[in-house]
């Protein structure tokens, strides 16, 4: 009797004999292009909050597609490190590596390839700096993150380190160095994230503990903690959204839409923490995915009119 694995790896074989124009949504499955698309608002952000007066359509082209390239490396290669936990999880497991659409070498010089042609692309065509972000991303995430998703529940707050580094990508290309303000939109994209990425754990708990990764809600079933560091992450995201306004980023305007987001956005987490119900964590992620984008949206806004 076959394994569920060479059942699998014979779902491969078989797979490779297909043309590449019948495989080419496979591979792009492997970039994670809607998650990706967020990497690249932020960049973009961080781009133009560098250089109000105007970016170069040739450097911001460059910027995006460099960064759409290490990014969609970087999630082939996640996706070829966890191709056996996401086969445990429903939520992940028809994605092209546990489906054995594609198979292991595949995905890992796809992923290898892309992250090469990205860093490439910034580096002759951007600045050397926004290169060292990027390569600094594509490690921390694929080297330290997903590793160990499967060790420690603290994974989290590690992964949080390359999703908040996109916008200092683009104000590296833009300016060819790191300065105190591109450690604040690295600060609140951080500590967004954290939030967000709670609320998930906690919907799709059950989901996570089928595959064996230790998030907060699987190591401590009853929420308590789940709920109280979202609450807590919301509340220094709060203060973290003003200080644009301290580093001349923005003026009064984007400070009231700040205050404004963060008070719906403390609001929820703390019906979250109190109740710990997957309706009180959905209404925390759907409105933190709506929530950065306004908040940027307010912040480049407002640099256009300081």
């Amino acid at each position: 009797m076959k394994t569920g694995t060479q059942i699998v790896d014979g779902a491969a074989n078989r797979a490779r004999s297909v043309a590449w124009p019948n495989r080419a949504p496979d591979f792009l499955a492997l970039t994670k292009p809607r998650l990706n698309l967020l990497v690249l608002v932020t960049t973009l952000a961080g781009l133009y909050l560098a250089s109000p007066a105007g970016v170069a359509i040739g450097l911001a082209a460059h910027t995006l597609i460099g960064t759409a390239l290490v990014a969609g490396g970087a999630a082939a290669l996640n996706q070829v490190w966890e191709r056996e936990t996401d086969r445990r999880m429903r939520r992940t497991s028809g994605r092209p590596l546990p489906r054995g659409r594609l198979g292991v070498a595949e995905g890992t010089w796809f992923g290898i390839l892309l992250s090469l042609a990205g860093l490439a692309e910034l580096v002759l065509w951007t600045t050397p700096a926004a290169a060292m972000v990027a390569a600094g991303t594509l490690i921390s995430y694929v080297l330290v993150y997903t590793p160990l998703k499967t060790r420690t529940s603290l994974a989290t707050l590690v992964g949080a380190v390359p999703g908040a580094l996109p916008p200092v990508i683009g104000w590296a290309a833009a300016t060819g160095d790191i300065t105190l303000p591109a450690i604040v939109l690295f600060g609140i994209v951080f500590l967004w994230q954290m939030p967000h990425f709670l609320a998930i754990a906690w919907m799709y708990k059950d989901d996570y503990a089928r595959a064996g990764i230790p998030l907060l809600p699987v190591v401590e079933p009853d929420g308590r903690r789940t709920g109280r560091q979202a609450l807590l992450y919301t509340a220094a995201l709060w203060p973290v959204s003003l200080l644009p306004a301290s580093v001349g980023l923005a003026g009064p305007t984007y400070s009231a839409v700040a205050t404004c987001l963060g008070i719906v956005f403390f609001y929820l987490s703390a019906v979250f923490a109190r109740n710990r119900t997957a309706d009180s964590a959905r209404q925390v992620f759907l409105f933190s995915i709506t929530y950065l984008p306004l908040l940027l949206g307010a912040l480049v806004a407002d640099r256009f009119w300081i």
